[in-house]
């Protein structure tokens, strides 16, 4: 049996190229299989490497799971057997045909699955059989054994009911697959590679035979091996096998150890590692680096061995990067990258299992104009064409509503024929006109009706762009149920017609044919699924298309660049293997990243698993450490990187870099690190080091421009943050309302506002309440007729919100019943005014302009004595005393002192005989009277007396419109607070931000 090896620390392919060049025979004459089709492609290059560019013929490469689509090509009488085997079924039919038969389970159950979690549950089912098959497992023998006698007292009762449930895979499917003429993709796949297992141990094919670098030990794989390793001129090489690990570590490794699947494939080759050949290389990283990581990833039985040994470890060549968040070690990355480039020549590679990791990466590359792709791609539901797909499924379906209208009319692929910039311009002027504020009516009419009634109701691009978009969503609006094939149909129809371009639209690039593929399958396979809802397709597509991935060249697209760079790579595990470069960076080494969290998977416990005979979940981890070790080893300088944080929440550091740091501590080391880090920190920081603070805003208008109109509440965020009043008059600035806004707490105080001004400021209805029997019915009849009102007109109060608020509003009603009459019977009311509107207008002493201060009342009260008495409902916070006394909170008495000054019509108050507060809150209690201590008068009047000098201090011309100039008086609703900026200076000044 022939078994060789290349060391880890040397580059596997260029190694392979040259042993295959030095001998002597044809190097176009022979086989060499390989562990995936990337691997083939990377040594067909690792050949022009070893030759310098000489052209020669190259010998066939194949890859191991390629060999059924290839036999016919490779001879050996193998092409009749595998044409002989049934054909694999269509992965997405199998998905279909697992999905009706979850679906129709569960239906004789009495139980309904959305499709999306019957795909979701399909897929789980299908791991499972690919598990079983590579395993060659009889599962149905294995569940039925299950099922018998002793299952009760091996595992817990309720997975009886899981096994149970499998019965779908182990009688149901199968029946199927043999009605149809089928198989499952992995059993054929490894019935071919035991069919070429036999055919080369019964007629070994002629020339050299070479399997490199492949370590799965699944049985029919292993057969393979076995059969080239017996071959005449055939040879078994595998990757980095560590023939200088003790005996005794050897014999105790774990499943998580790098090197237990090479093990485990030695035992199933029947082979010892003392048979095991170290094919000659010339290693390209420094010698100890193998031994540092021997040490580092011993098994626990050779722990002891860092105590006998504290020998400085060898460590040129590495370094780490220990960044806070992604976003910085994204950061350092890229500029570590970058600077890899510097060196003419070298070739530099990121290899993560963290996507969003490299993502972030590949974004901040394009900062210099480096411009690359993840080789693993993107998932297809993420791409613009599914995302647009997806938005119209949700427009339509929330009968547009205006948030997934927006989002859909702004996709950059929709364009009703009107050109895309052109409709994104027309999407903001339709989002201005009419879907901010409260929510229009459902659908495309209550659309129009909202257009209609707004300022622009009558612009006619924008009545044509609704035109257009019913047009173009017509297919989809008349199709709400049905087969799959009929809703796709509709929902391509639709998509089609809302991106028709000369440019290809929807269906152009990478991604758009990726898509149309994918969408053409699930037609085609339709009659295996049962109907479903329109508004349950969204999570259908996106749940069937989230585990395809495309790689697309989007990022290249219109910025001149032809191709990717040449000598940067970004790659994931499965890509990385087998590769060499000059500089490797291993990034988002965090547990539950790298290596990622262990799952034995919905339907089998790890006890189960193990008695049927399958791969425990800790073998992936194995797999995960064999990947960080080859990687580690692959290149002359590596950086290991890992954040503090991931997602906002702390990440522990790899098991393999604890180690690693334990192992250094020891011997008083420490893997230094990076510069890359500093580089980023100091990217954008000013020259010089410290950054010049933003300074807080300071608008010192002319006075001729500054307000001589203001109401009472402005009066106060005069005081707390003038800078708002600048924005808002001079500026003549508004907050845009949110799109699809929802009520709030403001409405509720509405509705208590209106419903008393409704039956207190009506004298006939007044008179009644005062004098009837029932107040309280009465008042709570006013309220719910407000709240009524509020739910016929403003589409953001929801029934739902309304029923939450009735008991509260009559809880109020019987407070105010009560709360009424005593007010009335102590100030001796005469006459009652509501939301009474008023303004007073006066000359400052200065000589400027006449100002005017207005104000709504919300109730005013006049007495037997000729005095007005003030009452402010407030259904939120009420004023303290103290406040109110500083001025800090002045409505209610500029309000008195307008009334002093006769501001509101027919009423001529000599005196103020109360200010008072009544909280209503609905809750418990429902209500609270709180007048205002000290003289109403007295108060009155230093109100008025801090309006004038205010007046006074806003007429001098150096007087500055400050933002929060006051630490502890901010406003409660602060609108202008980012146009100030307010984030960026407040902490220069020792202000929370």
């Amino acid at each position: 049996m022939h078994i060789a090896t290349i060391p880890s620390g040397a580059p596997f392919l260029d190694t392979l190229a040259a042993v295959w060049l030095a001998a002597p025979d044809d190097p176009g004459d022979g086989l060499i299989l390989l562990p995936t089709r990337r691997a083939a492609r990377a040594l067909g290059e690792a050949f022009l490497r070893v030759t310098q560019g000489r052209p020669l013929l190259l010998p066939r490469i194949a890859a191991i799971g390629g060999l059924d689509d290839e036999s016919l090509a490779l001879g050996s009488g193998f092409g009749a057997d595998v044409l002989a085997l049934p054909p694999a079924v269509e992965p997405v039919r199998r998905l279909a045909v697992l999905s009706r038969l979850i679906d129709a389970r569960e239906r004789a159950a009495g139980r309904a699955l959305p499709p999306d979690l019957a795909w979701q549950m399909a897929g789980e089912l299908a791991r499972l059989l690919d598990d079983a098959q590579r395993a060659e497992i009889d599962l149905g023998h294995a569940l039925r054994g299950a099922l018998g006698e002793g299952f009760a007292a091996d595992f817990a009762e309720h997975w009886r009911v899981t096994l149970e449930f499998l019965d779908i895979v182990t009688r149901f499917w199968p029946d199927w697959l043999a009605e149809q003429g089928l198989i499952d993709p992995v059993e054929r796949q490894m019935r071919a590679l035991r069919l070429r297992a036999q055919a080369w141990s019964e007629r070994p094919p002629p020339g050299r035979l070479v399997a490199a670098g492949i370590s799965v030990t699944n049985p029919a794989s292993a057969a393979l091996l076995a059969s080239v390793a017996r071959a005449p001129q055939g040879v078994v090489v595998l990757p980095g096998l560590d023939l200088d690990l003790t005996e005794r570590d050897w014999s105790a490794l774990g499943e998580t150890h790098p090197q237990a699947d090479l093990r485990r494939l030695l035992e199933a080759l029947g082979a010892r590692r003392e048979e095991v050949v170290a094919w000659p290389a010339s290693t390209v990283v420094p010698q100890g680096r193998t031994a540092l990581l021997r040490q580092v990833l011993l098994p626990e039985t050779g722990l002891g061995d860092w105590l006998a040994d504290r020998a400085p470890a060898e460590l040129a060549g590495v370094s780490r990067i220990e960044a806070a968040d992604a976003e910085e070690e994204a950061q350092a990355i890229a500029l570590a990258l970058r600077d890899a480039l510097e060196i003419p020549g070298r070739r530099a590679a990121l290899v993560t299992p963290d996507r969003a990791l490299a993502a972030r990466v590949v974004t901040a590359l394009g900062r210099w104009s480096v411009h690359v792709e993840d080789s693993v791609g993107e998932p297809l539901s993420a791409t613009p064409p599914a995302v647009l797909i997806r938005l119209l499924l949700e427009a339509v379906n929330e009968s547009f509503a205006p948030v997934p209208l927006l989002a859909l009319l702004k996709h950059p692929l929709v364009t009703l024929g009107l050109g895309a910039a052109s409709c994104r311009a027309l999407a903001r002027r339709l989002e201005l006109a009419c879907l901010r504020g409260p929510r229009p009516a459902p659908g495309l009419a209550g659309l129009r009706a909202a257009l209609a009634a707004s300022r622009q109701g009558d612009d006619p691009a924008l009545v044509g762009l609704i035109d257009r978009l019913e047009q173009a969503v017509a297919p989809l609006l008349g199709c709400a149920e049905g087969e799959l094939a009929t809703l796709l149909t509709a929902v391509i129809e639709a998509a089609e017609a809302l991106s028709v371009s000369d440019g290809g639209g929807l269906w152009s690039g990478e991604e758009g044919a990726a898509l149309s593929a994918a969408l053409a399958a699930l037609i085609g396979e339709s009659e295996w699924l049962p109907p479903m809802r329109r508004d349950s397709l969204g999570r259908f597509l996106d749940t069937a298309l989230v585990p395809q991935t495309v790689r697309t060249r989007r990022a290249l697209r219109g910025r001149g660049v032809a191709a990717e760079h040449p000598r940067l790579f970004v790659w994931g595990l499965l890509e990385a293997r087998l590769q060499s470069v000059d500089m490797v960076i291993l990034a988002g080494l965090g547990e539950g990243v790298w290596p990622a969290a262990t799952d034995p998977g919905p339907w089998l416990s790890r006890p189960m698993r193990s008695s049927f005979g399958l791969d425990s979940p800790e073998r992936a981890v194995g797999a995960a450490a064999a990947d960080f070790a080859a990687l580690a080893c692959a290149a002359p300088e590596i950086v290991l990187s890992v954040s503090r944080r991931r997602e906002g929440a702390p990440l522990v550091p790899s098991r393999w870099l604890v180690r690693l740091d334990a192992f250094l501590a020891g011997r008083g080391q420490a893997v230094p690190a990076h510069p890359a880090l500093g580089w980023a920190r100091a990217l954008d920081r000013p020259e010089g080091g410290v950054a010049e603070p933003v300074r807080p805003p300071q608008p010192c208008p002319p006075v001729a421009l500054r307000p001589r109109t203001l109401s009472v509440t402005e009066i106060d965020t005069l005081k707390a943050d003038p800078y708002a009043i600048h924005a808002k008059h001079i500026l003549r600035l508004r907050r845009l309302d949110p799109p699809q806004q929802s009520a709030d707490a403001s409405d509720f105080g509405q509705i208590v506002h209106e419903g008393l001004a409704d039956i207190l400021g009506d004298g006939p209805r007044l008179a009644g309440l005062v004098a009837g029997a029932a107040p309280e019915a009465a008042l709570a009849e006013a309220l719910d007729a407000a709240l009524a009102a509020r739910l016929a007109g403003n589409p953001r109060v929801s029934a739902a919100l309304g029923a939450w608020w009735r008991p509260r509003l009559r809880r109020i009603a019987g407070w105010v019943a009560g709360a009424e009459r005593d007010w009335r019977a102590e100030l001796g009311v005469t006459d009652t005014r509501t939301e009474c509107r008023g303004e007073v207008r006066f000359t400052p002493a200065d000589g400027h302009a006449p100002f005017t201060l207005s104000g709504r009342a919300d109730r005013l009260d006049v007495t037997r004595t000729g005095g007005v008495a003030l009452l402010d409902y407030k259904t939120g916070t009420v004023p303290q005393d103290k406040d109110v006394a500083a001025g800090w909170m002045s409505q209610l008495p500029l309000e008195a002192a307008m009334a002093l000054r006769g501001a509101f019509a027919g009423v001529a108050a000599t005196t103020v005989e109360a200010m008072a507060y009544w909280k209503l809150s609905g809750g418990e209690p429902a209500g609270e009277s709180k007048p205002l201590k000290g003289d109403p008068g007295a108060l009155a009047e230093a109100a008025w007396e801090g309006l004038l000098r205010l007046i006074a201090e806003y007429d001098d011309p150096a007087r500055a419109y400050l933002s929060h100039p006051r630490p502890g008086r901010e406003p409660r609703y602060a609108d202008y607070r980012q146009l100030a900026r307010h984030g960026e200076w407040a902490a220069t000044i020792g202000e929370a931000s």
